[in-house]
């Protein structure tokens, strides 16, 4: 295949992620601030290594699931590159 649909798929990725953000946002302001409590989670993969961070129990457990998931399928994806390109 061109590169260049790969640019294209990239930068419409982009794209999507900033309207889905900015659409979030105003949704969220929308709402207002004072009615709803913010609990949030996020995870650096560097590697096959995750870096887990939260404001509460709840939501850092269910990252640590999604990053445990992430972690094995790149530990299959090694794998099976390198029996492939072996």
């Amino acid at each position: 295949m061109d590169p260049a649909v790969f640019y294209a798929l990239g930068a419409a990725l982009f794209i999507a992620g900033i309207i889905i953000i900015v659409a979030a946002i105003i949704a969220a302001s929308a709402r207002g601030a004072a009615k709803s409590k913010v609990k949030a989670a996020g995870v650096i993969m560097i590697g096959p290594i995750p870096i887990i961070f939260g404001t509460d129990k709840k939501s850092v457990k269910e990252v640590l699931t999604l990053a445990l998931a992430l972690v094995i399928a790149a530990i299959i994806a090694m794998l099976v590159y390198y029996w492939l390109l072996r």
